[in-house]
């Protein structure tokens, strides 16, 4: 605690960042964190609360009044906001209802309007302060609101100004940098109409998907995003620090889905949700490797009047596993960032079934002749390196098409990827090797 005092004593509030707070508040103690979060600039609470991990929201909510609380609501911007408020439901409902009772009814309104949408909509994501002028307004009239505003604080992170008709309806969008150069004493449109610049605007509707918005942010490199309805009334904005964060979450997402492990359980403190979720899928993963035994117990005689055979044949199945691990992860990264179309599904299984073949003859020439000198049977060497290409082969069509097949189908192609393919890989490691043995050394 006496790392953030002596942080605090020695910048001004307007010198300090929420991010900055929320590293050392992460490094204390429960008893230090407790009396350090009281620490805390009110004004600043909110952002903190949201910068610091998920495991950290309840110890700050204990340690607030529900006034406090309801000012750190205050303080935040209307997307912050609706994530707050969500999170404290999701930990105490009666302390939600207060705080919620306690705001104004600007940012009740706001808030409920947010929670309308579902989490994968882009509606669920966007910011509702927005500047915004009207195209037949004087453009010096339009700087002196934008400079009042920002004086007061009401507007904050501008990059664009949004321009409407009559109706509200999204017509287009000027850079504050444009916007300075046009002449103050005529209206916007008439700049805009005598400008050789471009200013239709990019924008997106609130009901589409958010993955879709983060591909439009990385296409067009952007920095803010319009969000209107279907009728293209303008609703509100994304920003670029919303879309890296969302960014950071599908990625978190993937990565846990891969290993077969639930994100939101890994996030709770509570070692029971987060043990539930994983033997959910290790009994899954018991099942499969019953299945990949049962194979192997097809040639018990086999094994038992050849040992050589069980010392090698650990040695295909983790080949082909590891090689289908390569397909995989390729594929579905390559699904996420939006980097396959629907007609690509034939060229990336070709590509990795390709690469899957030259790296199986490789590394089947190495592992034949390792074998055939290591146990002085030529034919053991050929058997080895024969259902080394076998096995890579079908991890590479199945590294690329199960995660295809998944997405096709509107699965997300992360989860159970791994062991579906870990169980053809050890499958067919398993058969061809023991069935190739029998059929040509016995």
């Amino acid at each position: 605690m006496n790392q953030l005092q002596d942080y605090l004593n020695a910048h001004e509030i307007s010198d300090m960042h929420p991010t900055d707070i929320a590293k050392i508040l992460k490094g204390l103690s429960d008893d230090a964190f407790s009396d350090a979060i009281k620490l805390v600039p009110k004004d600043l609470v909110g952002d903190v609360a949201l910068a610091l991990p998920d495991r950290y929201f309840d110890d700050v909510v204990e340690n607030l009044s529900v006034d406090e609380l309801s000012h750190a609501v205050t303080e935040l911007e209307s997307d912050d906001q609706a994530e707050f408020m969500q999170e404290l439901e999701e930990l105490d409902e009666d302390v939600a209802s207060q705080v919620f009772d306690n705001l104004h009814e600007d940012d009740q309104e706001e808030i409920q309007k947010l929670k309308t949408y579902d989490e994968d909509k882009a509606g669920a994501h966007m910011q509702l302060e927005l500047f915004t002028a009207n195209k037949d307004e004087i453009v010096q009239d339009v700087i002196k609101r934008f400079a009042q505003l920002r004086k007061e604080n009401h507007v904050e992170n501008v990059q664009n100004l949004f321009i409407t008709d009559e109706d509200k309806k999204l017509k287009y969008a000027v850079g504050l940098d444009d916007l300075l150069i046009f002449d103050f004493s005529k209206t916007v449109i008439e700049n805009i109409e005598a400008s050789q610049e471009s200013f239709e605007p990019i924008k997106a509707v609130d009901t589409d998907a958010i993955k879709e918005v983060v591909h439009v942010f990385e296409e067009y490199d952007l920095s803010v995003l319009a969000i209107v309805n279907a009728y293209g009334v303008l609703l509100g904005r994304i920003t670029s620090d919303d879309i890296y964060d969302i960014i950071n979450e599908h990625a978190t997402e993937q990565m846990y889905n891969l290993a077969g492990v639930d994100d939101e359980a890994e996030e709770d403190e509570e070692i029971l949700p987060a043990g539930r979720k994983r033997a959910t899928w290790l009994a899954f993963n018991l099942l499969t490797a019953i299945a990949a035994s049962l194979v192997i117990g097809l040639f018990a005689e086999t094994l038992q009047s050849m040992v050589a055979l069980a010392v090698l044949m650990p040695i295909v199945a983790s080949m082909g596993g590891n090689a289908g691990t390569q397909s995989l992860t390729v594929v579905v990264r390559q699904l996420a960032l939006g980097d396959i179309s629907k007609g690509d599904a034939m060229r990336i299984i070709k590509k990795e079934v390709t690469i899957a073949l030259v790296n199986g003859l490789l590394f089947a020439i190495i592992i034949g002749i390792i074998a055939a000198l290591w146990f002085d049977t030529q034919m053991l060497g050929v058997v080895i390196a024969l259902s080394m290409l076998i096995n890579l082969f079908f991890a590479g069509l199945f590294g690329a098409s199960v995660p295809l097949l998944l997405k096709r189908m509107d699965v997300d192609p992360a989860i159970g990827s791994t062991v579906i393919l870990t169980t053809i890989t050890d499958v067919v490691g398993f058969f061809s090797f023991l069935a190739l043995a029998t059929y040509i050394l016995l």
